[in-house]
């Protein structure tokens, strides 16, 4: 896959920067941070500039970021909700007030979640989607999905100039910072699940 990475954005440059990152939105396991450094060292020996890429990549986060954003509110808490009254609840031990709970959550510690979600890996992506479920304000998320995109970018932009043709090591410490991030999201899932399902069968008072 990073070789067709770097074929594309040598083909289409901003272009390619902004496709490419908007898809990595929608579709987690393509890695933004190939994308992103590769660009940073793209300005090195063409004619793209950093801010270029830089503001490429924020514009394909924030398609991406909306189109997520979107599904979110069409599978609103209300269908799922429904969803979860039925055989399916029961056997996850979830209710339909559960969804409702976590919207309201999310409702009050929505904008601190978005913001800090947009640099972490995988969940950057998937922060969208609970965000519009939430009916999180469509302004407030497009702001801080702004400011959060443009850090993350920024920051592996200017990590691909300073490495500049060493940038495949940049991409292997942000690969291991992703597989770490991946495993302790993992196992904070099986936990809350467990402990979830435990006190739904009264084991725990």
């Amino acid at each position: 896959m990073q070789d067709w990475i770097i074929d594309f954005m040598n083909q289409f440059g901003y272009l390619g920067v902004t496709l490419l990152i908007a898809l990595e939105n929608i579709f987690p396991p393509i890695p933004s941070e190939v994308i992103l450094t590769f660009g940073g060292f793209m300005t090195t020996y063409t004619e793209l500039t950093t801010w270029g890429v830089i503001v490429a990549a924020t514009g394909g986060a924030l398609l991406g970021a909306c189109v997520l954003y979107g599904v979110g509110n069409i599978f609103s808490a209300e269908r799922l909700g429904k969803i979860l009254d039925g055989k399916i609840g029961q056997i996850l031990h979830f209710k339909k007030e559960d969804v409702y709970k976590a919207c309201e959550w999310f409702n009050s510690k929505g904008k601190s979640t978005v913001f800090i979600c947009r640099c972490i890996p995988i969940v950057r992506s998937l922060i969208s989607i609970p965000a519009g479920m939430a009916n999180m304000k469509f302004g407030l998320f497009f702001i801080l999905t702004t400011i959060g995109s443009l850090i993350w970018n920024t920051i592996l932009v200017y990590l691909g100039i300073a490495a500049s043709s060493s940038w495949e090591k940049i991409v292997a410490g942000t690969d291991l910072y992703t597989k770490i991030t991946i495993i302790v999201l993992g196992l904070a899932a099986i936990i809350f699940i467990f402990l979830f399902i435990k006190k739904r069968s009264g084991k725990v008072k």
